[in-house]
């Protein structure tokens, strides 16, 4: 099992190793016309920018000092989802490329026909001398020609077309990250979804539940972020708030004054909270004291019974490392089955015991619906459903794509949400 990770790792970093290489040659090798500072600066562009992401990573799951952690996360994590589309954009100009040099083939300049060269200046026409004509005098010497400079020479069509795909490629990845990330920073938008239930009754018809998941709370996105999640969850005026989990990416000590806005939070039903599997790497147990002194109600498989349906959550399944993982039957067992079940899950694929259990609503996140394109794919692979509503027999899942962001503070054909889920009794 030892030999096939390191078999794995060593596959992994010939593929990061080539890829960069390829960036750096069409970024800065075919770009220029010999070895030289531009050369040197983009290898330690590129090395440099690894370096800072490796630490970043390392930094924040060694739990390294937190200013460290902050100060090679923006960067460092930048740096990853810079590179993503660096390599994407160069790879399309591979196909840009050989149309770009047909055009500027076609509107060279055709060479001119040559021309024959013109008599010297003063030079007479060859003509022989008359036998009584006296020979002319000699002509002066004319004054050296001042030496003309040197032309510089025009750069090839190659190079020509290396520079041209090379800016854009470097415009459009920038641009993509930076618009990216604003839409993160800017806050998550609210997005409404109308879910009938069959046993929920009239009288909770139109029922709102505010879903909040991936915070991520960390390095990068800190206090003012959570502010704003707040604000925006509360403008909603929801029934109930559930967070599902993944709020932080760090300890109690270090983020919980980040985390304090969520005491704010306002729902004539209150605010609950399941853990997500970043809880279980940033100290489960001390986060939901936290959330708890905060005001949140944790659902660490259990149940709620609230006036029109029972409330359920469950541990992430991250948590059997430590013994915490979810316990379905604790949390759905022995319950009157003619009520609606709401179940908050973070996961997805935690749906297929939801369905074995009746329940009528799974709430969950963690997918960030990919965050970077075309991580979508790989994302939708590992779980059942990427994003929005879903049906699994009698069961309904709804998986939100998320209010922050991991890693990069970027997101790509992606946005973020906080989902208003509206209940709707079919017998109204």
């Amino acid at each position: 099992m030892v030999i096939v990770y390191v078999l794995l790792a060593l596959a992994v970093l010939a593929v990061l190793v080539a890829a960069n290489w390829y960036l750096w040659r069409r970024l800065f090798r075919d770009t220029t016309t010999g070895p030289g500072r531009a050369r040197r600066t983009g290898a330690v562009v590129i090395a440099g920018g690894w370096i800072l992401a490796v630490g970043a990573l390392v930094a924040e799951r060694a739990g390294a000092p937190f200013p460290l952690q902050r100060v090679l996360a923006w960067p460092g994590f930048l740096w990853l989802a810079l590179s993503v589309y660096l390599l994407l954009a160069v790879l399309a100009g591979e196909v840009v490329r050989p149309l770009l040099r047909r055009v500027l083939e076609r509107r060279a300049p055709r060479p001119a026909p040559p021309t024959p060269a013109p008599a010297p200046a003063g030079a007479a026409p060859s003509v022989a001398p008359a036998p009584s004509a006296a020979p002319a005098p000699p002509a002066e010497p004319a004054p050296p020609a001042e030496p003309a400079a040197p032309a510089q020479p025009a750069p090839s069509r190659r190079l020509l077309v290396s520079r041209v795909v090379a800016g854009a490629a470097a415009a459009a990845a920038v641009g993509t990250v930076g618009y990216g990330t604003y839409g993160v920073l800017r806050g998550p938008r609210v997005k409404r979804v109308t879910v009938p239930l069959a046993k929920l009754p009239r009288a909770a018809h139109g029922y709102r539940i505010a879903v909040v998941s991936d915070i991520h709370l960390g390095p990068i996105l800190g206090r003012g972020f959570a502010q704003t999640v707040v604000d925006t969850v509360n403008s909603t005026r929801p029934d109930l708030i559930a967070v599902v989990g993944d709020l932080v990416d760090g300890s109690v000590k270090d983020l919980g004054p980040a985390a304090a806005p969520l005491a704010q939070l306002e729902a004539r039903h209150g605010s609950w909270f399941v853990t997500g599997n970043h809880e279980y790497f940033s100290g489960a147990e001390q986060w939901v004291a936290e959330v708890r002194r905060l005001g949140l109600r944790p659902l660490e498989n259990a149940r709620a019974e609230l006036p029109w349906f029972d409330l359920a959550g469950v541990n992430d399944v991250t948590g059997e490392r430590e013994g915490q993982g979810p316990d379905y039957a604790k949390a759905l067992d022995d319950r009157d089955t003619a009520r609606a079940c709401v179940l908050l899950a973070h996961q997805p694929v935690q749906i297929h015991e939801a369905v074995r259990h009746g329940v009528d609503l799974q709430l969950s996140g963690h997918t960030h619906g990919g965050q970077l394109w075309p991580g979508n794919f790989i994302a939708a692979a590992a779980n059942p459903t990427l994003a929005g509503l879903d049906r699994y027999g009698d069961t309904q899942l709804y998986v939100s794509r998320g209010a922050g962001a991991w890693g990069p503070p970027t997101r790509v054909g992606a946005p973020s949400d906080v989902t208003v889920i509206e209940l709707a009794s079919t017998r109204a």
